[in-house]
């Protein structure tokens, strides 16, 4: 439960340390830049108004957190020129053009350019200058873990909040400790391998391998030797003696994804290395002993297959030690968000661009079964990012298949830009509606503190003080909620 304490005065006199977003505005119009100051300060960016010869002893050093709109630069200096110049001190800097009666004409305006450069007709709608400005932000992101070779990290921290994802991160927290064979049961796509490197890497073994075995898709007559190696001669072909996955995975953890498809003849020789832990190679005659840890996997219902005799019974309850099941994602809709989030983090941090879904979007996608999953999700996220690289995509940008039923073909206002895992907005107004100014005036900063304090508020009491949940709640990144919730003296309760 979050408190707040409303302490404007305070708030007024840490403003100065707080890191907010910077946007330059290179413009020699007073009266355009004065408006610009005020609609950028609404939308939660710091303005500032600079002379277009003078913005490089202001900027800061390059990497810093700026972006540009600019305006009329005025003779002699060129447009082109500017941006030239911007773009020379830091490549990873968005711009922002006003496009005023056409003067921004003799720009190129790339969208697959190394640079970020986008036109913005004046005068100004809301939506274009929010999506333009975010647009940006997401452009520089990537290009900044580009540049630092981050790459991409593994997916130990299952992603969500959903009660069947929780009751899996309680299960693999009381397992993976343990030598206890694990069975993971759900459909396909969501997630199972996951689950087991989880377990791995939270064991005593995590420094030795973690060998994953698809028995699926490996021929019958292939499984033994892929499992258990090879002599020189064994069979035809065989020039060489081969290593099994049990002898790679010993110390460590062996995976057998899809156990439902091992042919019976092999469930019977895999039932011996788990109770003796010893076994043969094919043509061998001497026995090998390993110490492995097993997890076996299946979007297969097992009790039907014993039933039918396809799965060996004593085989089941050998693995069947520990099972856990992983929930499919229309069971954990409200998920969606934060995977549509970490997946998009995934394709920044692996160079595959990035891109943002409106409100919109994110509805329509909650509509859908999701028959394939997280993995059709991730298929799509990467689809998405292709062919609307570094856009905001909105619901008539889905593929047909995940539009609703009667979804509306052609509208007329902008989406509302969307950051991964921020509950879904009423579209803004077009012609950015703007609250009535009193007769009597208001002080406009002690306004939109107090707005802002409510709204943070609301956003931890729903999240029960998770700031990070919260924060996706508010479209913003959790180190800036921290701020602001510093700047407002703002406490939580765990």
């Amino acid at each position: 439960m979050a408190e707040v304490e409303p302490t404007l005065n305070g708030a007024n006199q840490e403003n100065q340390s707080i890191s907010r977003e910077r946007i330059m505005i290179l413009d020699r119009d007073p009266s355009r830049a004065s408006s610009l100051e005020s609609i950028i300060s609404f939308l939660g960016y710091d303005p500032e108004t600079v002379s277009p010869a003078d913005w490089r002893s202001i900027a800061g050093q390059p990497g810093s957190d700026v972006s540009f709109i600019i305006g009329n630069c005025g003779a002699p200096t060129s447009l082109s020129r500017v941006v030239k110049d911007i773009h020379g001190w830091d490549p990873s800097v968005p711009v922002c053009v006003l496009d005023l009666d056409g003067d921004s004409a003799s720009l190129s305006f790339d969208e697959d350019s190394a640079f970020f450069v986008r036109s913005v007709k004046y005068p100004l709608r809301q939506p274009q200058l929010a999506n333009a400005l975010e647009q940006g932000q997401i452009f520089r992101d990537s290009r900044r873990r580009n540049r630092e070779g981050q790459s991409i990290q593994l997916f130990r921290a299952l992603v969500g909040c959903s009660r069947g994802i929780e009751r899996v991160r309680h299960l693999i927290q009381q397992v993976a400790p343990t030598d206890a064979t694990v069975l993971i049961l759900g459909e396909t796509g969501t997630g199972k391998e996951i689950v087991a490197r989880n377990i791995h890497y939270y064991s005593k073994r995590r420094k030795h391998p973690f060998v994953p075995v698809n028995c699926g898709a490996i021929p019958a007559e292939l499984l033994e030797s892929e499992l258990f190696g090879h002599e020189k001669g064994s069979f035809t072909g065989a020039i060489t003696s081969r290593q099994g996955r049990f002898e790679l995975a010993n110390g460590g953890t062996l995976f057998l994804d899809e156990i439902g498809d091992m042919p019976l003849p092999m469930q019977v020789k895999l039932l011996r290395v788990l109770q003796d832990q010893t076994f043969e190679r094919v043509g061998g005659t001497r026995s090998l002993s390993v110490n492995v840890r097993v997890i076996a996997a299946t979007h297969r219902d097992m009790e039907r297959q014993i039933a039918a005799g396809e799965f060996r019974e004593d085989l089941y309850y050998r693995l069947n030690v520990f099972p856990i099941e992983t929930p499919s994602l229309r069971e954990r809709v409200e998920d969606l968000p934060l995977l549509i989030g970490e997946l998009i983090a995934r394709l920044q941090g692996s160079g595959k661009g990035s891109l943002r879904l409106s409100a919109r979007a994110v509805d329509a996608l909650s509509r859908y079964p999701w028959p394939g999953n997280v993995r059709e999700l991730a298929n799509l996220v990467e689809r998405l990012a292709i062919l609307h690289p570094f856009g905001v995509v909105d619901v008539t940008d889905l593929p047909e298949k995940f539009r609703p039923a009667g979804a509306p073909s052609e509208l007329g206002v902008e989406a509302p830009a969307y950051v991964p895992g921020l509950r879904p907005e009423p579209p803004a107004h077009p012609d950015f509606d703007l609250p009535r100014l009193p007769p009597e005036g208001m002080d406009l900063r002690e306004h939109l503190s107090r707005q802002e304090i409510s709204l943070i508020n609301q956003a931890l009491d729903e999240t029960g003080g998770v700031v990070a949940q919260a924060a996706s709640l508010l479209g913003m990144r959790r180190t800036t909620l921290v701020e602001k919730m510093r700047k407002y003296g703002i406490h939580r309760q765990e």
